[in-house]
């Protein structure tokens, strides 16, 4: 759906005022149907965000634009502020409901870790190459290397 010729005739009377012989001259020799034919098409995605024109017209550049620079200004539109519901409450049975699912899980990160032994993983693979199990040297190897500096 293409923009309203009323729309693209107002739009071209602030341009006109604007930019004065500038924008005359922006035109050619191109009849000047053709060309608010040609902006009506260019700018139909703004049929219905009419306040996106509006903003790019309150934020022109110094010079002349051509439709689509016009178009480029008109999307950068900042988004209409839309009425948002307010926040819920939260019910406090429910979450102390989920709190208390959660409880292990909080006191095990709050408990302090003892006896973790930060070599066990050595201590298991030198164990399975005792037992016979044919190793990655280079793992065997760290595995060693990880015992040695103990």
């Amino acid at each position: 759906m293409s923009l309203q010729l009323k729309t693209v005739d107002r739009l071209f009377e602030k341009l006109a005022v604007t930019y004065g012989a500038d924008w005359d001259r922006s035109f050619g020799n191109t009849p000047i149907y053709d060309v608010k034919a040609s902006w009506a098409h260019e700018l139909s995605g703004f049929a219905d965000k009419l306040q996106m024109i509006a903003w790019a017209l309150e934020n022109l550049p110094e010079r002349c634009p051509n439709v689509i620079q016009f178009r480029n200004i008109a999307r950068l539109a900042p988004a209409p502020e839309v009425p948002r519901l307010p926040k819920p409450k939260a019910d406090p049975a429910r979450v102390a409901a989920e709190l208390a699912k959660l409880s292990p899980t909080l006191e095990a990160i709050k408990a302090p870790k003892r006896n973790v032994d930060h070599k066990e993983w050595a201590k298991r693979l030198i164990a399975r190459h005792n037992e016979g199990e044919v190793l990655n040297p280079t793992v065997f190897r760290f595995a060693k290397e990880a015992l040695s500096n103990a």
